[in-house]
């Protein structure tokens, strides 16, 4: 019997401006998954830039955000992702059913410091790697 074709699991981070929680998420998600998860990442209301401390922060475990831009929340992205992890956008984050959700209570990185936002990121990473231990196990 033939294999269907393989089918990644999409995660969808998203919080109020996409310019430091989710973008952090996405781009460790996408480090440590290699390509074995989907991820994309927006926010209810995207600010104009990136934060620079949020940049600094990730530049620093050699992930490179300063080409990123912040992306807007759409329905369809929603509805393409398996997992949505919310972090901070509160009812402006839409709830389609049969999604999971995910809520991650995380400081906002936004007028802090790159000394302040290391810890945020660091917190990110354990709790994305948690997830991608969930979403592919180990020895798929």
């Amino acid at each position: 019997m033939p294999h269907a074709p393989e089918v990644l699991p999409q995660v969808l981070f998203v919080c109020m401006h996409n310019a430091g929680r989710s973008q952090m998420a996405a781009a460790l998600l996408r480090h440590h998954a290699r390509g074995r998860v989907a991820v994309r990442s927006a926010g209810s209301v995207p600010a104009d830039m990136i934060n620079p401390a949020v940049v600094q922060a990730m530049a620093e475990v050699g992930v490179d955000l300063s080409h990123e831009v912040p992306k807007p929340l759409t329905d369809d992205a929603v509805r393409t992702a398996e997992v949505v992890v919310t972090m901070g956008c509160g009812d402006a984050c839409p709830v389609f059913p049969g999604k999971r959700y995910v809520d991650w209570d995380l400081p906002e990185p936004a007028g802090k410091g790159v000394q302040h936002v290391r810890p945020i990121r660091d917190e990110i990473d354990r709790r994305v790697q948690a997830l991608l231990a969930e979403l592919v196990p180990t020895g798929v």
